[in-house]
């Protein structure tokens, strides 16, 4: 018992030893100071960062932020650091940057746009057909009875001259014996002989027949019904032992030497195909032929169930190798027309929802993808590319594969997409108009320079040549809305030069000159100028530090309305290129800066 007492001390005296070790351990020393909080903060060590500190995000799906790694809640995928994804922040709506994962998974592939090539080729289907114009019909001159019949069967060919059929006419007999009669007194009764040979010959007896009759003086009772031209019988309408009238219908014969080539042309097809167009052709029965002719004809309907329209061409068809019903490969050789636009792209690269046509410019200067949207005007379909009427220049880069997860990502980080774009802004307007406004525009321009330059004189001169250039500004040649539209600018327009002609010193022209520079604006944003580039800029320091815009010619800053004092204040907001479309600015675009601002 009392060696048992002895181990329960032990043991407890051990116990005690070690519990004031631990405390003395975990318990702070007298200098530290314990805040109370529910949470504690550790700093981690230099080369190492937090899980908290750092963002991830989803290739595919940019728009996902999260403080800790994890899966996409989109797709699915691995979130990965945003770090490695490159720049994904773009201030404008337009632009998508996207990370080279991203391209890779969406297999992105890009062209160049190249100007269109000086003739098109336009592949079509069609049909071999015989020529209408030598189809014939033998009918009979005189009534009678069938004799005999030397064409027996429908495709049977013959030659001009050629008899088809014997016919016994008993009217044809008794004038047969009139002109025996009257040939034996035609001396004293010329008249009576001329009649009889001229009721012959209105049933198509010929004249050497009537003269073998004569000589002979004999009557014919069979007459034959000849062939008046060389071809294919397509159709006998008669046969033996039928009695016929004159003008009953015997034969139909066509001429398979020229045949017709009927090509099906589509709706989309149709503005690049004209009469003239070369066309290089094969067909099917006829393995390693080619033959070539010209357009000479073009349907000017649409059929209502295959939605095309037919183009004609003649071809020589010697020794008659070419079948109706053959089926022929065409290509149409044609010289583009200049409204036709100088550019193409690949179909694949073009996103269409019926209203507008968008692509995918890529940036060539960014350092990560960088990809803006931009709607486009084209042409119809030719083939596997679309020609480009506005919107791209000569060398710019498009994706042409890709391009709708491009499209789906910009949606989802709420870019502009195909799908959720502001309208275009531009008015559709006569070439004429839009030459009319780029005089305006220069005349402008003139009047900018000359408070450049801080002189308020020419200043008020240049006005005089701004209201002219207006007043030869000729809406009637628009309607509707562009013209309505038109007179709200020129109103203001016009109340501007007026203050501008009345004002007396340098400030009051600026002033003015701001709310014609809205008009300026206004006009080519709706409308368009006829210049490859101009520029909307700004100064947030004019009148007061309000700020103003205007237009001008060139990228470099010339503040109209601070001249030689701060020459270049400003930066520029907007660039407005010729055809490419000037899109409806929302709140949160509309005073967006477009560049560094210098002073």
């Amino acid at each position: 018992m009392k060696k048992l007492n002895k181990q329960v001390l032990v043991f407890t005296a051990i116990g005690m030893i070690l519990g004031f070790l631990a405390a003395m351990l975990i318990s702070p020393s007298a200098n530290q100071h314990i805040i109370p909080s529910s949470h504690q903060h550790t700093n981690p060590p230099d080369d190492q960062t937090t899980e908290s500190s750092e963002t991830w995000t989803c290739s595919m799906h940019p728009q996902v932020r999260q403080p800790d790694p994890g899966q996409c809640p989109i797709c699915g995928m691995d979130l990965i650091p945003a770090s490695t994804t490159g720049g994904l922040s773009s201030s404008s709506p337009a632009v998508l940057e996207m990370s080279e994962a991203a391209i890779a998974m969406a297999e992105v592939q890009t062209v160049r746009v190249q100007p269109t090539e000086g003739t098109r080729e336009i592949e079509v289907l069609g049909k071999i057909q015989p020529d209408e114009r030598s189809r014939s019909t033998i009918t009979a001159n005189f009534p009678g009875r069938i004799e005999r019949l030397f064409v027996n069967f429908t495709g049977q060919a013959v030659k001009k001259g050629e008899k088809l059929a014997e016919v016994y006419s008993p009217k044809l007999v008794n004038a047969q014996k009139e002109l025996l009669e009257a040939a034996k007194t035609k001396a004293d009764f010329p008249d009576m002989y001329a009649a009889a040979r001229q009721k012959l010959q209105s049933w198509k007896i010929t004249p050497e027949q009537i003269q073998s009759i004569e000589s002979r003086g004999t009557l014919l009772e069979r007459f034959g019904v000849l062939a008046d031209r060389s071809g294919v019988v397509l159709q006998r309408s008669v046969a033996e032992g039928d009695y016929v009238g004159t003008g009953t219908a015997l034969f139909e014969l066509i001429d398979l030497s020229p045949v017709w080539v009927m090509l099906d042309i589509y709706e989309t097809q149709l503005p690049f195909v004209q009469t003239g167009d070369l066309v290089s052709l094969t067909v099917e029965g006829i393995p390693g032929k080619t033959y070539e002719g010209r357009i000479s004809y073009l349907d000017p309907w649409i059929h209502p169930d295959r939605r095309t329209a037919q183009a004609r061409l003649l071809l020589d068809n010697h020794g008659e190798r070419l079948k109706p019903e053959m089926l022929v490969k065409a290509r149409i050789h044609r010289q583009k027309n200049q409204e036709e636009g100088t550019l193409s792209l690949p179909r694949t690269a073009v996103l269409w929802s019926g209203k507008r046509s968008v692509v995918y410019v890529q940036d060539p200067h960014a350092e990560y993808p960088t990809y803006e949207m931009r709607e486009v005007s084209i042409g119809p379909r030719n083939g596997e590319t679309y020609p480009v009427l506005a919107g791209l220049q000569p060398g710019e880069v498009v994706v042409s594969n890709g391009v709708f997860s491009i499209d789906a990502a910009a949606q989802l980080a709420g870019k502009h997409s195909l799908l959720n774009r502001p309208e275009n802004k531009v008015l559709a307007v006569s070439a004429t108009f839009r030459k009319q406004l780029t005089v305006l525009a220069d005349a402008y321009f003139a009047l900018k320079n000359t408070l450049v330059a801080d002189d308020a004189e020419a200043a008020r001169n240049a006005g005089k040549q701004v209201e002219e250039a207006l007043n030869k500004v000729d809406k009637d040649k628009e309607e509707g809305e562009v013209q309505t539209h038109w007179m709200e600018i020129k109103a203001q327009a016009e109340k501007a030069l007026d203050g501008i002609g009345q004002a007396s010193g340098l400030q009051p022209v600026r002033e003015q000159f701001m709310l014609l520079s809205e008009s300026m604006l206004e006009v080519t944003e709706s409308f368009g100028l006829e210049k490859d580039k101009v520029y909307r800029q700004y100064c947030p320091m004019a009148f007061g530090d309000e700020g103003a815009y205007w237009l001008s010619e060139t990228e470099e800053i010339r503040n109209p309305y601070f001249g030689a004092d701060m020459l270049r204040c400003g930066e520029v907001r907007e660039t407005y290129e010729k055809g490419k479309p000037v899109l409806e600015k929302s709140s949160k675009t509309a005073n967006a800066g477009g560049g560094g601002h210098n002073h």
